[in-house]
Parts: structure tokens; sequence; C-alpha cells
């Protein structure tokens, strides 16, 4: 019998972070991860604090930019990498009254520190109105953080690469794992969680292009329109992602699949050559703010969901205050609250 002081279910953002809060405080774990691409590991690894279609911040914009930069610096302390790429958005203004709202609401407490005035004319794309620059912006490499956390799983004997079955649940058992705590951070797939099935998480599908572009940018910035464009290496770009909240099939939307073609198109004006189309099924709910919480009659299951388009803010965030919660019961934000539900 393998004896540990936690059972991660999730190897997406939540279950990650999450993971680093429990090697941060010595706790021992295992994290069951099947061996497919969650929608956190196709996401675009953006890190915003500015809602960029109305210029407005969100709730603890600041402060979760801030945590995310101290975790990542205490991550690359046993990996040996950060993989906080810092190249600031650059939000390419549709015309001369997007330039003047930018401007107006730079002036606010709220987005002073966020909008950058200084605006910008980018060449080889289509710019006519400039382009705005975000302070505090960033993104992450998606695909070395999950490829390394993997390694270190697997290197530390932390990774179980099966499907969780939650039949074999006996007490503060687990098939052949004795545990204390277990925490699911499953995304969209907490809909078939016996214990946490009910929660109001709703998927919104994204599709995102891989694409190889005809003319070189010349910089290696963060460009946002309609969506986000940037470069994964030295030959292809990151194009994407669409919210397609009624979308739920599991398949490529060849709808989706044009509005990212028409947004591109929109102001890289040379060719391109698609290489993939790739989507996935981001766990949103209404009130946009994270789920944590436990259950209601099983006092060592635990649930850490509802992350939606932040996952790595809301992630790296919302990890430390479930573990605190859970270990020296410290009370959850009524916003996050599972219980906010149950009132």
């Amino acid at each position: 019998m393998e004896n540990v002081d936690y059972i991660i279910v999730g190897g997406g953002y939540a279950g990650i972070f999450f993971a680093h809060q429990l090697i941060l405080n010595g706790k021992s774990f295992v994290i069951f991860s099947e061996d497919r691409k969650s929608a956190s590991q196709v996401s675009a690894g953006i890190v915003n604090p500015v809602v960029l279609k109305k210029f407005t911040t969100f709730w603890l914009a600041k402060e979760q930019i801030d945590f995310l930069n101290t975790t990542l610096e205490e991550i690359a302390g046993y990996t040996g990498k950060n993989y906080l790429i810092n190249e600031n958005i650059h939000r390419i203004f549709h015309d001369q009254k997007e330039q003047e709202l930018w401007f107006a609401k730079s002036d606010t407490d709220e987005l002073k520190p966020f909008l950058n005035t200084e605006f910008k004319s980018l060449g080889t794309i289509l710019n006519s109105f400039g382009a705005g620059s975000v302070n505090l912006s960033a993104r992450l490499n998606v695909e070395g953080f999950f490829n390394d956390f993997k390694a270190f799983f697997i290197e530390n004997n932390h990774l179980r690469e099966d499907r969780f079955d939650y039949s074999k649940i006996s007490g503060n058992t687990y098939d052949d794992i004795s545990f204390k705590h277990i925490v699911f951070c499953e995304g969209i797939a907490v809909k078939h969680n016996p214990f946490f099935s009910e929660i109001p998480v709703v998927a919104n599908k994204g599709h995102h292009l891989k694409v190889k572009l005809s003319e070189p940018l010349g910089h290696q910035l963060t460009l946002k329109k309609k969506h986000f464009l940037f470069p994964l290496n030295e030959e292809i770009h990151y194009y994407g992602g669409t919210y397609d909240p009624n979308e739920r099939g599991d398949e490529v939307d060849e709808f989706a699949k044009q509005q990212l073609i028409d947004g591109l198109s929109e102001f890289y004006p040379h060719s391109y050559e698609i290489k993939e189309v790739n989507y996935g099924f981001r766990p949103t709910v209404k009130d946009r703010r994270p789920i944590l919480g436990t259950h209601p009659e099983h006092s060592n299951l635990y649930v850490f969901n509802g992350l939606g388009a932040r996952g790595i803010l809301n992630g790296c965030y919302f990890s430390k205050e479930l573990f605190e919660h859970i270990e020296i019961q410290k009370p959850l934000m009524p916003e996050v609250d599972l219980k906010r539900f149950t009132k």
C-alpha cells in the first residue's frame, strides 16, 4: 500500500499549480493525468490583466499576476526553467474611437498600471490606427511547462497515466493507495465525476490555428485584434482562440475555423499555410469565478474547477487558497467557494 497526503485528479493548470503547492510544502502526492491533451495544454498561455474587447480589468488582476511571477520563480527552482515569456500584448486598434477609448481608460486608477499610452505602428501587418501595449502582460511557454512537469512527475514517481476510477474510492483508500485528501481538477470532465457532477461548469469550446507565415513579422510580440497571434518557434505561429459556447461537437467546427481565417487575414495581408487546427473545452462558470470547495458529505474530497479562459492566473492564485483551506482551515473567499451555489 502506497501512503500519500494527496491524490490529484487532472493534469491541467489547476492540477499542476496545486501540485506545486504540495511540492513547496513537502506534501506527498500522486497525480492522475491521462496521456491526452487537456484544454490547458492546447491553450494560448496568455497572461493578461486587461479584457481587450472593452478595455476593462478584472477581479484581483494585479494580485494574480504578482503571484504568478513569484510562483514561476519557485517552479524554476526544481525544473531549472522559468516558463514566462515577457513579451507584452499589443492590441491593434480597429479605429480612432478605440484608440481614444484606450487613452481615456488609461487615465483611470483601475487601468493606469496596465494601458501603455505610447502607441506603436507595427511593420508587416495592417494597423492604420496603431497598437497599444499592455503592461504586465506576457505568455507562458505552454508546451515546455507541461512537458517538463510531466518529466518531473515521472522522475519523482508522482504520475499515474491511468483513467481515474471513482468506484475504487473506499474511505481513505483508492486501489493500492492510502490518502488523506483527493483534489479533483478535471475541467469539463467533472461532469462524469459522481461526487461533483452537479457543479455549474459549462463547456466553452475554443479553436486555434497553427500557421506558417509567408512574411516574417520581425518581432516576438503577441498581437491581438480579434484573436492572439504569436510565435511558437522560428517557423510556426499560434492564432486563436475562438469562444464557441454553443458548440459541443468533438471535432473541428468549420465556422470557427473560418472565423480564425477571416480574423488573421484582416491584419496579416500576406499568404500563410495552416499547419494544424486544434480545439479544447474551457470549463467556465456564469459568474466568471473559479469553484473551490469540499464535498458536503465526504470531507476528504475537494473540487478545483471553473478556471475559464484565465486558467493560468486562476489556477496559480487559487491553488494556494485551496491548499491553505485544506491544511489550516483558512476560510475560502466567498466569491469562489462552492457553497455560493447552495445558499
